[in-house]
């Protein structure tokens, strides 16, 4: 084989060329040679032949973070456990600015059309051809053309807890059955589950994971709504999944790359403490994250990262409440409040 970088798109289309590389790879081990792309995730095919253990990285490429849209690099992550949040960012965006990202979504082709017809327009012909192309290729499932439902209805719980048997009983799918509907929308990149943190905290910790769907932009077309249907006026509490969705999706991608590399989680016991999304580190460190659709912050919007706190002790580095105002404001040790573009600030 020539020496370069030999690059194969869409190879979840021909997963026999696997045992192939393979082969290559043990021949010659020099890093760099191959470069596979695809729109599901190579790993989780159940038609591979070999998981390459040992032999590839795997590297997952969302849409467009906020930072890259507008030109910087976001380190929110790096700086949050650092302890370098900014005391004094402020804002000039509103909840309506939030909702216009949240619904312009990630994905390049989208954000290069104007909202409206012609971006619903892409985001119902990506459905079309992820669902009833793709699909088919990963997959041997017999119900396939029930994934668009499938994706609406886990739409319409974005960013909550996923209960299989309420989406079992609505899409008619038995419980047993319908793990590997859901797998397969993970396998081509449309959900993410984000899991239940698991502590010694207590002992009645809910272990429902969360489902976000992994672009806002999607999340909204699937349900019809823009930005001003999920304002205050119209639909709030819609609009304030697709903020906690589009806060996941921030916090997602940067996770790919902080130095620190924590793990996504997130809390709630059945005593009715929840704090949106938990990072925990290697080494036990723990920062908690609220997002608040509202551009006012009380102190009870912080009681639980204040539990947190108080019962983890010096393994809480921070807590921040994420919201649509435009100052910042202590709540207390090690908890602040910050507008939500804190996450791409540079400043």
């Amino acid at each position: 084989m020539p020496d370069g970088l030999l690059a194969i798109d869409e190879v979840q289309r021909a997963p026999e060329l696997v045992l192939a590389l393979k082969m290559a790879v043990d021949d010659d081990s020099r890093p760099g040679r191959f470069l596979l792309t695809g729109s599901a995730n190579l790993l989780r095919l159940p038609a591979m032949q070999d998981s390459l253990a040992g032999r590839a990285e795997n590297i997952d490429l969302f849409g467009f973070s906020q930072g890259e849209i507008v030109d910087v690099r976001e380190d929110f992550v790096d700086r949050l456990f650092a302890g370098e949040i900014y005391p004094e960012h402020r804002s000039d965006l509103s909840r309506a600015d939030y909702l216009d990202r949240a619904c312009a979504g990630g994905y390049p082709e989208a954000l290069l059309r104007q909202p409206g017809q012609r971006r619903a327009a892409w985001y119902d012909n990506y459905v079309e051809r992820i669902t009833q192309r793709d699909a088919p290729d990963v997959s041997g499932l017999q119900r396939l053309s029930e994934l668009p439902l499938l994706l609406r209805l886990l739409a319409a719980r974005n960013a909550t807890e996923l209960v299989i048997t309420n989406v079992s009983q609505e899409i008619g799918i038995p419980v047993r059955t319908l793990g590997p509907y859901l797998d397969l929308l993970e396998t081509l990149f449309l959900v993410q589950r984000i899991p239940s943190w698991s502590t010694n905290l207590t002992k009645r910790v809910v272990t429902r994971p969360k489902v976000v769907l992994t672009d806002t932009g999607l999340t909204a077309r699937l349900l019809n709504v823009s930005a001003e249907g999920g304002g205050v006026g119209a639909n709030p509490e819609l609009g304030g999944r697709l903020l906690e969705g589009f806060v996941a999706g921030e916090l997602r991608r940067q996770v790919g790359w902080a130095r620190e590399n924590p793990r996504l989680s997130h809390f709630r016991d059945h005593n009715g403490a929840e704090v949106d999304f938990i990072l925990e580190t290697g080494d036990g460190r723990v920062a908690g994250i609220e997002v608040k659709a509202r551009s006012t912050v009380t102190g009870r919007d912080a009681r639980w990262l204040n539990l947190l706190r108080d019962r983890l002790g010096a393994r809480f580095v921070a807590g921040v409440i994420l919201h649509t105002g435009t100052s910042t404001a202590p709540f207390g040790d090690r908890i602040i409040a910050t507008p939500i573009d804190a996450l791409w600030a540079t400043r």
